[in-house]
């Protein structure tokens, strides 16, 4: 039987659940363990990439408009205002690499 591309109804008084319009657009951020502890990792999307950065694991820049990824300490002795202040914007493949 093919599929109806017609959208389902609703039950009477069932709210439709509000879309995350900052989550949709800046990703999602997870975390991640590597070798020196656990990561904040988040997805920066090419249209949220408006300046140049140095990407810390080969040196070279990311340019305005690159999707790339932004990681910070997790579990910093510091806290976390400092492991913000620590974070860095890294090539998605430069951060998949890092051991």
């Amino acid at each position: 039987m093919p599929r109806s591309n017609r959208p389902r109804r609703r039950a009477p008084g069932e709210e439709v659940e509000p879309i995350d319009l900052e989550r949709a657009l800046m990703g999602t951020k997870r975390i991640e363990a590597k070798r020196d502890g656990a990561w904040n990792v988040q997805p920066q999307g090419a249209g949220s990439a408006t300046k140049v950065y140095t990407c810390p694991g080969c040196g070279s820049e990311i340019a305005p408009g690159v999707a790339h990824l932004v990681a910070w300490r997790a579990d910093g002795l510091m806290g976390e205002a400092d492991d913000l202040a620590g974070r860095r914007h890294w090539h998605s493949h430069c951060w998949k690499i890092r051991t």
